[in-house]
């Protein structure tokens, strides 16, 4: 097997429930417009979101574009007119508070410090992530954290693993190995970085790209079975 040294995780939706915090921050900022957040509402911003995102992965938007207009594109198809830079800001605020785990995530991270060098990879908005991060209580559990908005570049460029790969002592890509649950971000950046790639994907969703990932798992746990075997043989309950 493998011998993995070096373990870069993702945190949204990966290590953090990001869905869970998203929707309690829409539902406080649709109340603050006197609005509910439906069902309808809520499928609505997430195609707008998804798709700016990945707008963005791509390099054809600015990250600032994603985050100023996704509110007024999505207020505007219900015929309202607002200030997306400000909604942004009472979304974020809201957003910040999000420390919802996924499932077996502290766990593990907890084992694996003593066994692999951490570190966090992922993109969003510095503020945001580092504070999701200390309140869950993970943030000490990593050697370092690498934010898109930091590093000028995103997941899946090359550019922002090798913004990662210069601040990591001794780094050997062989040795490395990264986890996350997109396939545009995580593991596409992963292979166009040289890494061996480990798709986390609890919903079992249907992987109907051309990015196939080193390993694909359900669960947080199942991790332990592709890591040396001096990683621990306790398995989340």
């Amino acid at each position: 097997m493998k011998k993995y040294q070096t373990l870069l995780f993702d945190v949204d939706d990966t290590l953090l429930d990001f869905g869970a915090a998203e929707k309690e921050a829409l539902r406080l900022l649709f109340k603050e417009h006197d609005m509910t957040l439906t069902p309808a509402i809520e499928a609505n911003y997430r195609r707008i979101n998804q798709n700016l995102w990945r707008s963005f992965e791509k390099g054809e938007i600015a990250r600032d574009e994603v985050l100023n207009t996704r509110f007024s594109s999505l207020f505007q198809t219900y015929q309202r007119r607002v200030d997306g830079a400000l909604l942004e800001k009472s979304y974020r605020n809201y957003l910040e508070e999000g420390k919802q785990l996924v499932e077996g995530a502290f766990e593990l991270i907890t084992e694996l410090q003593d066994h692999c060098d951490l570190y966090i990879v992922t993109n969003g908005v510095s503020k945001t992530q580092y504070k999701r991060l200390r309140a869950s209580g993970l943030y000490p559990l990593f050697k370092d954290v690498f934010v898109s908005e930091d590093t000028g570049s995103q997941k899946p460029m090359k550019a922002y693993f090798d913004y990662v790969y210069a601040r990591i002592p001794n780094l050997d890509r062989d040795e490395t190995l990264i986890i996350g649950d997109s396939l545009s971000a995580d593991i596409k950046g992963g292979q166009l970085a040289g890494l061996d790639t480990c798709w986390f994907n609890p919903n079992m969703k249907l992987n109907d790209t051309s990015i196939m990932p080193t390993y694909e798992i359900h669960t947080l746990d199942e991790l332990y079975g592709i890591l040396p075997k001096k990683a621990p043989s306790i398995r989340i309950s």
